[in-house]
């Protein structure tokens, strides 16, 4: 009896979390489908080849003179940013993650990696006051510009929020490579730093890469601390990497969380925003699909 009653407890957990995760399948699904719906309208009257192309976003112009509706504008911000932070980001976590699992000694390491968890739950709108208040005038004053509200703040703010997330994943993958791997590679003759890079670092890649992954999609999602920081101005400049990085720019979350409030119900601007969200969803889904499948790449070389 008391037997059966277990094996029913477990079958009713077993089958309460698979409910969970098809539920949790559905409503994601829901929410792409209710976006995508909201913007299809808009392709009836403005082609999705003239979306994807072209350079101008001034949704608010009237006929004959507009409105212009182009993601190029929003997608080079949003790349441009991300890009930064994932240069300033990624050695940071990864060198980070290092020293947390393969050097520091176990009391400090008991300190360190709860306080980088910590920086994760820092609010993103606390994070955006920092950096328009410390960040703009820095970037400003080192490299003589006429303003600090660039894309160079916003990839400095978003690598501090995407750093946590690629330091913690690539320190939990490098934990889990077993450590008759690195044994195994000192008994044969090789230095501390030889098991560490060809060994550790090895193993651990898919995990890494998943860390970084998912730290990309911190950075390319988030909204109110890159408004607060870049300036927000939808331009497309044709000058250079290094002359985007020292002006303005406006990504596709700041363009949604800015002008969202603003548009009424079923308008072509309107529309457009969802339109925006729509690729935003998209760009999301691959990085988290790239990120899933390195986890379970690194789950089976450590299974």
């Amino acid at each position: 009896m008391k037997t059966r009653r277990l094996n029913l407890k477990e079958y009713l957990i077993e089958k309460s979390i698979f409910g969970g995760g098809i539920l949790s399948i559905v409503l994601v699904l829901l929410i792409f489908f209710f976006v995508l719906g909201e913007a299809f309208p808009l392709l009836r009257e403005y082609p999705i080849s003239k979306f994807l192309t072209e350079r101008r976003w001034q949704p608010t112009l009237e006929p004959p003179m507009g409105p212009w509706f182009g993601l190029l504008p929003n997608l080079w911000g949003s790349i441009l940013v991300t890009a930064g932070a994932v240069v300033l980001a990624v050695p940071l976590g990864i060198c980070s993650a290092l020293y947390i699992s393969e050097v520091a000694p176990n009391w400090l390491k008991t300190w360190l990696k709860p306080a980088v968890e910590l920086l994760a739950t820092v609010p993103s709108v606390a994070i955006g006051f920092v950096g328009a208040a410390a960040i703009n005038p820095l970037v400003k004053q080192w490299f003589n510009l006429d303003t600090g509200k660039t894309a160079m703040a916003g990839s400095i703010v978003l690598a501090f929020m995407a750093l946590p997330t690629i330091t913690t994943i690539s320190e939990d993958a490098l934990a889990a490579v077993p450590r008759g791997f690195r044994e195994g590679a000192l008994a044969l003759g090789a230095t501390r730093w030889q098991s560490i890079s060809q060994i550790s670092l090895i193993a651990a890649r898919p995990g890494i890469v998943a860390g970084i992954m998912l730290g990309i999609g911190r950075a390319i999602g988030e909204t109110i601390a890159v408004i607060m920081v870049t300036g927000n101005a939808d331009l497309l400049p044709d000058k250079g990497i290094w002359y985007a990085f020292t002006h303005s720019v406006r990504t596709i979350t700041a363009t949604i969380g800015a002008e969202a409030a603003e548009v009424a119900n079923g308008e072509p601007h309107y529309r457009a925003l969802f339109l925006l969200a729509v690729v935003l969803f998209m760009i999301t889904f691959c990085l988290n699909f790239v990120a899933d499948l390195a986890l379970n790449r690194q789950q089976r070389r450590t299974g």
